[in-house]
């Protein structure tokens, strides 16, 4: 009888530790799902709080002396939902061969996201590479950091045009400067801040003794951040991701309408807000293109977390 209680009784503990393995992996899931959930119900709610504002809410909105506090409710001013939803169908225009509406704004997004993708991609090495420098010596950090905070002081509207008419000067041979490429460079002007602090704070991080164990081993700089440092920055590091995403998207789309450059969200906004006067429901479909963009970028930071998850221990906000 006590043979039979030995033999079960490590089958008992591989068991539990099976089940303390899987733990963490179903709460993880009951967590994104119920993120997921607050998410869907906020949506839910603002669309209940635009509909109740639109039936109940002053045709001349609300009006403090001279500051309107609340907008108007005139169905110029602020459509129904199902109106915006129904012209989504509808073609851009009357012509025979005009693409349905929501064609257009889904092929104005992919370029625009595809801008964005290369100025974030941009904007993230430089960020590495300005923490990693910083990080590495102390002096640097002092000289650095001050600059790359007081960069983002710079109105974006204003450098711009700016950009663009640097840009038209450089030519290489057959390489020649286009105006996408000045787009994708302010979308990385944005995007590089959020990265270099993030991943300034993430490779500090480290808890001093684990520091000084390496440093008893003899292990070198290369080493430790390899080992170290990297793995404790994730948690800092993918906040500051997504916030890179979401700033180059609206680099990008700011940048189309300052520079002029057509085949994005950003001119299409412009373009039909023109519209607007005798197609209320038309201005709202690229609005609604430039947050679908924005949602796109930080889901695809987000799927980086999922491959880093090892390293996850916690997120701290950039």
């Amino acid at each position: 009888m006590s043979t039979t209680s030995e033999q079960a009784a490590p089958l008992t503990r591989g068991a539990l530790g099976v089940a303390k393995q899987h733990q963490p992996r179903r709460s993880g899931v009951r967590t994104r799902l119920r993120g997921g959930l607050f998410g869907l119900a906020g949506l839910v709610l603002l669309a209940l709080i635009w509909e109740l504002y639109k039936t109940f809410g002053p045709v001349d909105g609300v009006v403090i002396g001279t500051l309107t506090v609340l907008p108007r409710t005139s169905d110029l001013a602020m459509p129904h939902l199902w109106v915006m939803f129904e012209r989504v169908l509808e073609p851009v225009t009357g012509a025979a061969s005009a693409l349905p509406l929501w064609a257009a704004v889904l092929a104005g997004s992919l370029f625009t996201l595809g801008i964005a993708a290369v100025g974030w991609l941009v904007g993230v090495t430089v960020g590495l590479a300005l923490a990693l420098l910083m990080q590495r010596f102390r002096l640097a950090e002092s000289a650095i950091l001050p600059w790359i905070i007081l960069s983002q002081t710079v109105p974006l509207i204003a450098i711009a045009p700016l950009v663009r008419r640097w840009g038209a000067q450089i030519q290489f041979g057959e390489f020649s400067w286009e105006s996408w490429m000045s787009v994708a460079l302010i979308a990385s002007y944005l995007a590089f801040f959020p990265v270099s602090v993030g991943a300034l704070r993430g490779l500090a991080s480290p808890d001093t003794n684990h520091v000084d164990l390496m440093h008893c081993y003899s292990v070198g700089w290369w080493k430790t951040l390899w080992r170290l440092r990297l793995p404790a920055s994730v948690g800092y590091l993918l906040p500051a991701l997504r916030l890179a995403a979401v700033s180059a998207v609206v680099g990008s789309v700011v940048a189309e309408v300052s520079i002029g450059l057509r085949g994005g969200i950003g001119r299409l906004i412009v373009e039909y807000a023109g519209a607007a006067g005798n197609d209320p429901g038309k201005p709202w479909a690229p609005i609604f293109g430039s947050i679908l963009v924005g949602l796109v970028a930080a889901g695809f930071v987000g799927l980086i977390g999922l491959f880093l998850r090892r390293f996850r221990r916690e997120e701290v906000s950039a």
